[in-house]
């Protein structure tokens, strides 16, 4: 590697809450091409995971939101998302969602990070949410739901699936999550006269 892991430099996933590629990532990308040097250009550890967040963050949630921009129905632009979160965790950081692992792991320990995966999480809400109401005003969303408790319902059953599915090794929960959050979406969020998108998969 050109870089050594965040354990060869005395600084453990828990230091870091992402993978420990995602400081190698950071240095090649900064230019920081000698072995260890991108530990020399942090104050601390705990800068490096906060930096190391971000970077995680940045690539897990612009995945999930990766072409609902095209997409002209709301409702269709809802369950696309449902599906990247599924379908493209491939291209993320391994090691699960950084915004779990962060959370979990600066519960107690480090504020500013916590502080941090907080401000991610509200971000990640209020553009549900903002999809969601703009649905509304438009009649594809049914004008009696509550956007931002939609949000709240479509993370929450989303990372949960996520962490049961990693803690079994297999997608099942995963997969069954997406699905009925699809299905909830379909039956009891789209308005009745709403179409579909017709280029959805």
């Amino acid at each position: 590697m050109i870089l050594r892991s965040p354990r060869e430099n005395g600084c453990n996933e828990r230091d870091t809450n992402a993978s420990p590629l995602v400081p190698e990532q950071i240095g090649k990308a900064r230019g920081f091409v000698e072995k260890g040097g991108i530990y020399r250009h942090f104050e601390s550890k705990q800068q490096l995971a906060a930096e190391a967040f971000d970077y995680a963050w940045k690539l897990a949630i612009d995945t999930r939101f990766e072409g609902t921009r095209d997409i002209p129905n709301t409702m269709d632009r809802l369950k696309l998302f449902v599906r990247n979160f599924r379908d493209r965790r491939g291209r993320l950081v391994p090691g699960g969602c950084p915004l779990v692992n962060t959370a979990i792991d600066s519960d107690d320990g480090h504020p500013q990070l916590r502080r941090k995966a907080r401000r991610a999480l509200d971000y990640w809400l209020d553009r549900l949410q903002s999809i969601a109401e703009e649905g509304k005003q438009r009649g594809e969303v049914h004008s009696a739901i509550d956007s931002a408790k939609l949000a709240t319902l479509i993370v929450s059953t989303l990372e949960g699936g996520l962490m049961v599915s990693r803690l079994q090794r297999r997608d099942g929960a995963l997969d069954f999550a997406c699905r009925h959050l699809e299905e909830y979406l379909e039956t009891s969020i789209r308005a009745r006269e709403s179409k579909t998108w017709a280029g959805k998969s």
